[in-house]
């Protein structure tokens, strides 16, 4: 039976709240017309540049800027010679590139639920997971909020496992004074448009090695000994060899114009987060048929999302109808994640179902991702906040059904 039609209290006809916009400014757009009136739109010197400033901000010894964070994480799996049949452990509460990326290798993902109550994987749970085809653990940073790295570490450490972090969405954030980034072997970070730092498209990966970073970097342009910019520039040679099979996975110039402002502006960028998350917070901590996201003591949190979830059974509808409420209300909002075995695609060739994980279903049930970006004012936030008590409000059990339906 479909949830019934949801009660919104009547509120006056407003702008409407985008659930993003993209932070860019005068910088950014002098940078890019720089960059196109410079004769270098490919990989050259800003990408060099930028490469070198966001080692610099991380504090990893060496970076590689690649097109996407999905092409960071499979040059990652390529350069650590992930062979087919080979085992992943990570996450199903995930966007599809971490496991697709494992899939595209050749080897296979293994999935552990996420913590009662949370949204990064259980470490508790790697032990029973690693079988002899295991080869790497990949943590999800899901919303800005580090991994237990600490556990992980022991475990990856027990059974010789790689670390590869997917940190889509942590660049800024920290796990007990370490920034992410500097805490395994290789991390991987994303540009892209709705990402804490944007290039339009982009991504990085950090490691601490540097036979690894130059693997990578070879892969990422089809394992050519030289890239364009060695080639091309003055007193380059025309001369090249592929020393592997790769694939075309550079970063640009063009984007580098973006990165390098944004890069200038983050800090800030992440304080304005900061407080709009605290805001947030402090508007609806008292509302019992909400569980606020974590937010875990020891860590700095990045932010990049701000993620309520409904308690299940509270109220007269359900999370759908609530999106669907708020979006009439004037209010974009989104859902981060549909876990992975839920897809056709893997409950078809893995034989997936409903249940397997159950912690990271009742975090999708609930889940709704409400605007969180720098240039969204605070009386916003407090526009989103009221509308969203307002709807549970008007929408929630009494007390006596709540009760008789949990017995």
């Amino acid at each position: 039976m479909p949830s019934p039609k949801p009660i919104l209290p009547q509120v006056p006809a407003q702008t409407y709240i985008p659930y993003h916009v993209p932070s860019i400014g005068e910088e950014e757009i002098a940078e890019v017309v720089d960059t196109l009136k410079s004769g270098w739109l490919t990989t050259g010197p800003k990408t060099a540049r930028f490469e070198k400033e966001m080692a610099a901000f991380v504090g990893a010894p060496c970076t590689v800027a690649v097109n996407s964070c999905t092409a960071g994480l499979h040059l990652a799996l390529a350069a650590a010679d992930l062979r087919p049949g080979d085992e992943v452990i990570t996450s199903p509460y995930t966007f599809a590139a971490t496991a697709e990326v494992i899939i595209a290798c050749g080897g296979r993902p293994v999935f552990i639920d996420v913590e009662a109550n949370g949204f990064n994987l259980d470490p508790a749970k790697i032990e029973r997971a690693v079988t002899r085809r295991s080869r790497a653990i990949m943590p999800v940073h899901f919303a800005g909020e580090p991994c237990r790295m600490d556990e992980i570490k022991e475990a990856a450490q027990r059974h010789s496992l790689r670390i590869i972090e997917d940190a889509a969405h942590a660049l800024g954030a920290s796990y007990h004074g370490h920034k992410v980034g500097t805490l395994s072997e290789t991390t991987v970070f994303s540009f892209y448009a709705t990402k804490n730092l944007t290039t339009g498209e982009g991504g990085m990966v950090c490691t601490l090695d540097a036979e690894l970073a130059a693997k990578i970097k070879r892969l990422s342009l089809h394992g050519l000994s030289r890239n364009a910019w060695n080639r091309y520039a003055r007193g380059g040679s025309w001369y090249y060899e592929i020393k592997e099979a790769g694939f075309k996975y550079n970063f640009t110039d063009l984007q580098a114009s973006l990165g390098l402002h944004q890069l200038i502006k983050f800090p800030a960028m992440q304080q304005r987060r900061r407080r709009l998350a605290a805001l947030y917070r402090s508007l609806l901590q008292e509302v019992d048929e909400l569980q606020m996201p974590p937010d875990p003591v020891g860590v700095e949190h990045a932010w990049h999302l701000f993620v309520i979830r409904l308690r299940p059974g509270r109220l007269k509808i359900d999370r759908d109808r609530f999106i669907e409420a708020l979006h009439e209300h004037g209010i974009g909002t989104s859902v981060h994640f549909i876990p992975l075995h839920l897809h056709p695609y893997y409950r078809d060739r893995y034989g997936f179902r409903r249940g397997d994980f159950p912690n990271a279903e009742a975090a999708y049930d609930g889940a709704i991702s409400l605007p969180l970006y720098p240039q969204l004012e605070e009386e916003k936030v407090k526009e989103i906040a009221s509308a969203v008590r307002n709807l549970i409000q008007k929408n929630k059990k009494s007390v006596h059904t709540f009760i008789k339906e949990e017995l």
